[in-house]
């Protein structure tokens, strides 16, 4: 088949999934395109036999890009086109309607006034009239544009899209993300050097990832040190956080890094305190690698990390249970061996990319017809 992704971001989750689907279309023997905005994302991609295209949009009234998007369309002239981020599910379905160009669009998250509709994710904040018309009622009608479908990485966000958006049942797919074979290729096994237990956190820094909570728990266990990979809106408010604390020397602050591999594998727990998620790549890279995880049962995460055996789960919001947990995993390194070893079992055998590239591959016949 000939598959056009479509993205409008330049990192982040959804853009390091599309890259994967795009590579491994194209080692599966399909004719992969991606277009976004340029960056290293469409150079990776582009080294692995995947063909590329420049076309950034950066707000949805960006007509300019639009037109781009359409020109991308026209030129590759594809099978079906899958729309990776909100904006791109937008701009896509309404560009490849008029041309009856089946379109799969991945629901990788919602809007977080609207995250308390996702079964086990906490409420945010209160849902404005213009969030439900914007996010549910627009939604709704792109979902029933002819020839579409909406994938869902897990049965949470399937959930909400049937039961808070309204698009039928046949139309929801959920097919987890996963992982590339870079990840599963890597060495594995406990972090090489003595020292401080080392818990790493991955991600954009926003409200809903509850940084305090983690900056707070890490404070209370003692011979732990956190080391946050990301930026974002409330790094200010988390260096804040971390420098009141009884003990400011525990925190370090690395910034975005476009390749985590090597963050994550001196790590010795990987940990998200989000107060909501969908199915986050990040655990995923880090149980690829044998790292234990400790995260909330929160959207999806219950569906990957199963609670003692492949990670520890604590409450959304509870600081004392996640000091707990982390008081746990910190002294005893045959229980964080025990996790590591089963959550990279259970990636390779359920989250491989090459299995969720078959099963998008299904969805894209479905509604190519």
């Amino acid at each position: 088949m000939r598959v056009l992704q479509l993205i409008t971001q330049g990192r982040g989750g959804p853009v390091d999934h599309a890259v994967e689907v795009a590579i491994e279309l194209a080692r599966q023997g399909h004719d992969s395109h991606l277009a976004g905005p340029p960056g290293p994302h469409l150079a990776a991609a582009a080294e692995h036999a995947v063909t590329v295209h420049v076309a950034p949009v950066d707000r949805a009234g960006d007509l300019r890009g639009v037109g781009e998007v359409r020109r991308v369309l026209a030129a590759v002239d594809p099978d079906v086109v899958h729309l990776q981020d909100r904006r791109a599910g937008l701009v896509g379905r309404v560009l490849a309607g008029p041309r009856s160009v089946p379109t799969v669009y991945t629901l990788h998250g919602v809007p977080d006034r609207l995250a308390g509709l996702v079964p086990g994710n906490l409420p945010l904040a209160r849902p404005r009239r213009r969030d439900r018309l914007r996010y549910l009622g627009l939604e709704g009608l792109l979902a029933r544009t002819p020839r579409s479908a909406v994938v869902t990485p897990c049965q949470a966000l399937a959930a909400y899209a049937r039961d808070h958006v309204g698009i039928a049942g046949h139309r929801v797919h959920a097919v987890p993300n996963g992982v590339g074979r870079h990840w599963l290729g890597q060495q594995t096994g406990p972090a090489a050097d003595p020292g401080p237990v080392r818990v790493v956190w991955l991600g954009l820094m926003q409200p809903v990832k509850r940084l305090p909570d983690l900056v707070a728990a890490v404070d209370r266990v003692p011979g732990v040190r956190l080391r946050l990979v990301g930026d974002g809106p409330e790094r200010s408010r988390v260096e804040a956080a971390a420098a009141g604390s009884t003990h400011p020397e525990r925190f370090a602050f690395a910034g975005f890094d476009p390749d985590p591999v090597r963050a994550l594998r001196a790590a010795d727990v990987v940990a998200l305190p989000s107060a909501a998620e969908a199915f986050p790549m990040a655990l995923l890279q880090a149980m690829a690698l044998g790292r234990p995880v400790l995260a909330t049962r929160v959207g999806g995460v219950p569906e990957l990390v199963r609670h003692a055996r492949d990670g520890l789960l604590v409450d959304a919001g509870d600081v004392g249970g996640l000091a707990r947990a982390l008081t746990d995993l910190a002294t005893d390194a045959v229980l964080r061996r025990r996790l590591g070893e089963s959550a990279r079992l259970r990636v390779r055998e359920n989250y491989a990319i090459d299995r969720t590239t078959r099963a998008l591959v299904d969805v894209y016949e479905g509604v190519a017809g």
